[in-house]
Formats: C-alpha cells, sequence, structure tokens
C-alpha cells in the first residue's frame, strides 16, 4: 500500500530548506557561482561529484548553506558513508562555531533517512534550540524505519515544546497502532489540521490496516475520513483503493476507481495494480467472464497510456488474466512482451502455467534459472505446486533439490506445499517423510498430511494423526477428515465428526463439509438421509452437494433422486455436462435407452460438451495422452494388439466385462469394445510395451486419469495387477487407486 506520507514530507523538506537560506551570506558572486555549481550536480544526481567538487574547493568548507544541500543529497540517495564523512568534515572545518539549526536538521534528515536514528537521535538531544522541522525530521524518520514506539513517545514530547504540523501528525498516524492512531485522529481534529490531505491519506492507510492489529472492520472509517476529505490527490484515491483491496472488498475497490474514472482524476500505474487484483478477487466462477471483459478494458488502458513499461502493472495483468481463467496463451505474450522481466513477473507467469500446463511451468523454471536469477521460496512453492501435476515423483525430487541447494530445506511453506506435492503424485511415504522431518508444523503441515492419507484411501492413518494434532484445527482439517471418511466408508466416524465440529472445535458447517457429509450417506447408500441433510442445510446447497448425491444416486440406480439432483445441477451450472451425462448413464445401466437418448438430445441442443475421458503415463521424460478409443495414437495398432492379447489372459483367470455399464442399446459385442478401449486400459498396455523405460518406484505403474475410473476399469486393474505381478497405481479424479494381487486400496469402495 502506498505510503501517503512520502511525498508531503519531500514537499516540506524542499519547502523548508528553500526559504530559510535563500541565498548565501555574505557571498561573493564568485562563492555563488561555487555553490550553484554543486546544486546542480547534486540535482542532477552527481552526488560524488559534487562532494568531490566540495572538498576540492576550501572557499566552500564554511558555507552553511553548501553543508545543507548537500547533506539532503546524501538523504536523497540514501548515502550514509558519505554523509557520515561529510559531517566529520564539518565538524573539522568548523570545530569552534555552534552548528547552525538550518544545517543540524538537514543532518537529521540525513541520519534518519539512511536510517541510523541513533545518531540522528544523538544529534538531536545535543541540540540548543529545535523548531518544528528538527522535530518532524526525527519523526518521519521513525516513522519511515517501523520504530512506532519511538516514534510516538517523541511526539508526545514534541507537544510540550511545540506544535506538530501536518507532516509530523502523518507520519506518527502511520507509524503507530489502531489505538493510538485514533488519540492521534482526535487530536488532530482538536487542532485543526484534519483537513490536510497529508493526514488524511495517513488516516486511510492506518485505518486499512486495522485487522492486521486484530480490530475486526469492513474499511467504514477509512472510507468516512476519504468521504469527509475537502480535497483528496491522487494519493488519496490510490489509498483507498488500495485499502478496499487489502480488506478484501474488491468490489468496493473496483467502485471507488470507476467514481475516479468518471470524475476526470488522473491514475497512474499503482491505481491500475491495485484494481486489477480487485478484480481476481472480485470475480470468479460464472462472473469471470466479466472479470475478464474489465481486465481486457484495463489492459487496453494502460497501453493508451504507456504505462505498459512498468514491470509491477505486467505483473498484475499476469496475474489477473491467470486468476479469471483468461489463456495462458495470452499470459505467455504478455510475459515475453515486458523486455524487463524481475522475479516477481517470471514467477506470476510460472504460476499461470502451473495448474493447466505443468510442464511449461517446469520448463518457465529451468529458463529463469538460465537468466541468471535466483528463485525464492515463493517461486519454489508454485513450481512444486506444478510438480503435483505429474505422474510421477521424480520432477518433485528434482527441485528439492534446488530448494536444498538454495537453503530453503527448512522452510515450512515449502515443506507443505512438497507434503501436498509428493501425495498426488502417488507416494505416500515420502509425504510422511517430510512430515516427520519438520522442526515445526503449523495447521497447513497437519492438514497436508490428513489429505493425503485421504487421497489414497488411508482413513484410519488420517483419523490417528489427527488425534495427535497439536495445533488448533480449522475448517480445511475437518473436510480432509471428512473426505477420509468418504473414502474409507466410515459412516459412523464421519457422523461423530461432523456432529462434534461446532462444540468440540468451533468450526461452523460450511458448503465444503455438508458436501462430504452428502458423500459419506450417498456412498454408504443412505440416498434418504442424504436427501434429507440437504433439505436441512441452513444455506443453498452448490453443485457440489448435488453432484455428491447425483454419483450416490448412479452408484445404486436411484433415477427419481437423480433426476432432481441433475435439475439442480443443471440449474446451477448450465454449461457443466456432469448432470447430463450422469442422469443418461443411469438410464443406460437401467435399460432405459430412449430417455437415455432425450436427455443427450438435450444436451446437445443446449450445445454443452461431454468432457473427454483421459488417460496420461509418463514414458523416458515424456507424458503420453490417450483418449477413449485410442485412434489418434501413431502406435495404436500395436496398442490394440497387445491390449487383446492381454484381454485374452484376462479372461483366462475371470475378467468378465461389465456391460452393463455401455451407454448405447447396441449388441453385446460392441459394448464389450467400448469397454475395452477405455484410456486407462490403454495407457496400461502402452506402459508394458514400454517396459524398459518405466522409471517408476518399485516397478509400479502409474497413470492418471481425469474422470472417475469405471467399474469395469477397475477390476481389469485388480486382475492385470495379479497376472503381470506388478503395482499399476490410477490417480482418478477423486482419489488414488492401488493395485496389487487382485486387491485394490479402496476395498472396492470408490
Amino acid at each position: 500500500m502506498p505510503r501517503p506520507t512520502t511525498g508531503g514530507w519531500y514537499l516540506f523538506l524542499r519547502s523548508f530548506s528553500s526559504s530559510i537560506h535563500p541565498q548565501l551570506p555574505n557571498s561573493t558572486p564568485e562563492a555563488t557561482d561555487l555553490f550553484n555549481k554543486v546544486r546542480v550536480l547534486s540535482a542532477r544526481d552527481n552526488i560524488k561529484e559534487a562532494l568531490s567538487f566540495f572538498y576540492s574547493t576550501p572557499q566552500l568548507n564554511q558555507s552553511q548553506q553548501t553543508y545543507a544541500t548537500l547533506f539532503h543529497a546524501c538523504a536523497r540517495h540514501g548515502n550514509l558513508k558519505q554523509g557520515q564523512y561529510l559531517h566529520q568534515h564539518m565538524i573539522s572545518k568548523n570545530p569552534k562555531n555552534p552548528q547552525d539549526l538550518f544545517v543540524t536538521n538537514h543532518l537529521i534528515n540525513m541520519y534518519a533517512k539512511c536510517g541510523d536514528l541513533d545518531c540522528a537521535r544523538q544529534v538531536f538531544d545535543e541540540m540548543g534550540r529545535r523548531n518544528v522541522v528538527s522535530w518532524t525530521a526525527l519523526i518521519s524518520g521513525y516513522a519511515q524505519h517501523g520504530r512506532s514506539y519511538e516514534c510516538f513517545s517523541l511526539f508526545s514530547d514534541m507537544l510540550v515544546d511545540c506544535y506538530p504540523n501536518e507532516f509530523a501528525f502523518a507520519s506518527v498516524i502511520t507509524s503507530c497502532d489502531y489505538v493510538c492512531g485514533k488519540q492521534v485522529h482526535a487530536l488532530a481534529l482538536k487542532m485543526g489540521l484534519i483537513a490536510s490531505v497529508y493526514v488524511g491519506n495517513a488516516l486511510i492507510t492506518r485505518y486499512s490496516k486495522s485487522c492486521e492489529d486484530n480490530f475486526v472492520g469492513d474499511g467504514s472509517e477509512a472510507c468516512r475520513v476519504f468521504e469527509s476529505m475537502e480535497f483528496r490527490n491522487l494519493v488519496s484515491w490510490n489509498s483507498m483503493i488500495a485499502a478496499f483491496q487489502h480488506w478484501k472488498l474488491g468490489g468496493l475497490a473496483i467502485g471507488i476507481f470507476c467514481q475516479m474514472h468518471s470524475g476526470g482524476v488522473e491514475f497512474d500505474g499503482a491505481t491500475l495494480v491495485s484494481v486489477l487484483s480487485s478484480l481476481s478477487e472480485s470475480y470468479d466462477g460464472d462472473n469471470a467472464d466479466v472479470g475478464l471483459k474489465g481486465c481486457f478494458q484495463l489492459h487496453c488502458v494502460s497501453i493508451k497510456r504507456g504505462f505498459m513499461l512498468k514491470i509491477e502493472l505486467a505483473t498484475a495483468l499476469v496475474k489477473a488474466y491467470s486468476d479469471l481463467g483468461g489463456k495462458v496463451s495470452d499470459c505467455y505474450r504478455l510475459f515475453m512482451e515486458t523486455s524487463s522481466r524481475d522475479l516477481f513477473l517470471w514467477t506470476g507467469i510460472i504460476t499461470a502455467f502451473a495448474d493447466r500446463e505443468p510442464e511449461e511451468a517446469l520448463l518457465l523454471f529451468r529458463q529463469l534459472y538460465r537468466e541468471g536469477l535466483a528463485p525464492d521460496w515463493c517461486t519454489f512453492s508454485i513450481v512444486l505446486k506444478a510438480c503435483a501435476g505429474f505422474v510421477t515423483e521424480r520432477h518433485a525430487l528434482a527441485v528439492y533439490s534446488q530448494v536444498v541447494k538454495a537453503g530453503f530445506e527448512d522452510d515450512r511453506v515449502l515443506a507443505n506445499t512438497l507434503i501436498h506435492a509428493y501425495a498426488r503424485c502417488g507416494s505416500i511415504s515420502f509425504s510422511k517423510q517430510v512430515f516427520d522431518k519438520m522442526r515445526s508444523r503449523d495447521v497447513v503441515s497437519w492438514n497436508s498430511m490428513i489429505k493425503a492419507y485421504a487421497l489414497h484411501g488411508q482413513a484410519k492413518e488420517a483419523l490417528h494423526l489427527f488425534s495427535e494434532m497439536n495445533v488448533r484445527p480449522d475448517s480445511a482439517t475437518m473436510v480432509a477428515l471428512l473426505s477420509a471418511c468418504s473414502h474409507a466408508g466410515l459412516v459412523e466416524e464421519g457422523i461423530n465428526i461432523f456432529d462434534s465440529m461446532s462444540m468440540n472445535h468451533g468450526v461452523s458447517p460450511q458448503l465444503d463439509h455438508y458436501a462430504c457429509m452428502v458423500d459419506i450417506l450417498g456412498r454408504a447408500g443412505l440416498l434418504l438421509e442424504a436427501g434429507e441433510l440437504i433439505s436441512r442445510m441452513p444455506m443453498k446447497p452448490d453443485s457440489v452437494v448435488w453432484s455428491a448425491l447425483l454419483s450416490s444416486c448412479r452408484k445404486y440406480g436411484e433415477t427419481q433422486l437423480a433426476k432432481l439432483a441433475a435439475d439442480k445441477l443443471k440449474e446451477l451450472e448450465p454449461g457443466n455436462s456432469l448432470g447430463y451425462v450422469q442422469i443418461s448413464n443411469i438410464y443406460c445401466s437401467g435399460g432405459s435407452y430412449n430417455e437415455a437418448g432425450l436427455i443427450r438430445d438435450e444436451m446437445n441442443g443446449s450445445r454443452v460438451r461431454k468432457e473427454p475421458g483421459l488417460s496420461w503415463i509418463e514414458i523416458e521424460n515424456r507424458v503420453h495422452e490417450f483418449a477413449s478409443g485410442g485412434r489418434r495414437h501413431p502406435q495404436r495398432e500395436a496398442i490394440y494388439a497387445k491390449l487383446y492379447s492381454l484381454i485374452g489372459q484376462l479372461k483366462g483367470v475371470g475378467y468378465v466385462p461389465e456391460t452393463s455399464l455401455a451407454l448405447q442399446d447396441i449388441e453385446e459385442e460392441h459394448k464389450q469394445e467400448q469397454l475395452y478401449h477405455h484410456s486407462e486400459k490403454l495407457a496400461l498396455v502402452f506402459a508394458l510395451m514400454s517396459e524398459g523405460s518405466l522409471r517408476c518406484g518399485g516397478g509400479a505403474i502409474r497413470i492418471v486419469k481425469n474422470i472417475r475410473i469405471c467399474v469395469d476399469c477397475h477390476n481389469f486393474m485388480k486382475l492385470a495387477s495379479d497376472l503381470l505381478q506388478k503395482e499399476i497405481v490410477v490417480r482418478d479424479s477423486n482419489r488414488f487407486h492401488h493395485f496389487k494381487n487382485r486387491t485394490c486400496s479402496c476395498n472396492d469402495y470408490w
């Protein structure tokens, strides 16, 4: 958030530096020319040349105005070393003369701006006479370097000596906590300084931070200050927009920007950065298109105003486009069009690719190294998140080696992300190793490990870990536990957890918790109980709740309740194919092919497309994708031949195709043909064909699937694991299935 006092403070310095010594006393034309040369060099940021000229010109050594000018230049550049040397030089050349108040104020300002507050205080304490500038210079230094106690204390002492000005008020307001800020606010009202734009800006900044001081608010105090201001500058508007964005009130931030724009107030890059951040937070789901349109409009304005040269704005645009579901190709083009790229922009573009195209995210991460940049913990966290999208854990292992090399081995955020990445890649044992080695754990650490157990169907381990949890659980903890119970069919345990959430742990059930409970009851065949729970929900059920009920209805062939759930799902998400597909499948499973056909016609009429079933497997550092049917794969003929050979062997050990799952009223032979060509079967066969190239730990074959595995493929994988004497690991959209010796880790409950 911009500091509203900074610009005002420098304006104040310039005003007093030009008004107290307008010209050199008793100066000759030659001395004036010498001083002007120092002044011009300092103004042009040639500080070293100005100092060199000063030290080599004895006539200037007695000039208080020249010392003040050079101290001011050192302060602007943060050059403490040169300022200290200049101070020593001044004392050595003027050992008996008392220091001029004007020069001493600049000296305090130099030490304060350069961060040597102890020296600034020493000079201040040794002054025989002080004015308002002396006090304000030191107060400002304390404020800018985060020493709020000293800042407030000095301000209190100042009240005895002189009246504070608007700059002193602004500095102390931005520095102190909420309670002290309210006191200073009251004093500003009493002294008639509340009309100052600098005081008003400081109050907006102070009140926008109140949540950090454990005060709950909705931004109303900052808003009242803003509305009461007679005059507002750009900092006022930016501070108000940033305040609402900081409070996660993006809609109000956008409203302020619209008010600013319609009023003809000029804005800058900082304004657009805050508004773009607010767009990302305010528009999601069905409103994402509106947010994208706004993002595009702001992008156009940025180009028109020439702001695209600012790397901060390019970074904000990449993030906004990514968060709002824009094309990653557009994000990448924007990234490439930015000539100067810092670590923040690199991290932003990697984030854009992490979820949707993890391979590209990893390539960008390697390119970042080639550009000579060093990743920070945030960059590593995003890259590890991208590694969770791969089939095997080898990418996460490689990135973690770089984490250790960079000195972030003990970083808790990275350890939490690594637990998640290993679990998503199928290596629950690696997740546990990371968790066990952590020196300190927060609630995210415990949640990550509980989620890992839930994902792999290890509900008992998840519940046991929860019993050892030594931090207060939160809402996400309860979701993870309920999910674990759902995957394992632990109905009673799930009900107990749900019922005790509020009383024992202070967590009120939200939509996610209700969705888990509907899933627990529905999977267990308690469909009426699941429906009753939905009817008792204190909030409106969302699509996740209805999806959970619909999936359970399909499992048990409950048509009437399924139709209700499907209708609700289509109403909430008209573009989602799940409601159409699930109810159609239920009709097909019951032999009602005419009704199923009508649903498919309705789906086509609504221009809703079904998500195709896809599977992936990694061979020789390359990810291979398979769609149901596999007709586009260049080795399809060889894959088919190997597939039918394997099917023949599996039929000899008991494999019987589940033709009841076929979705059309066709001959039995064609139904079997449909089932044989499911994408995970093709991926398995291709893995066997490439067996010498597999890089899977312990010889396991690992497959990732984008939708839930069907009953037929589940039976197929169980028998194949025994026939081939290999572990087969399938990660579907819901959980992991570890197939070994004719059994699955889910115990046929999924």
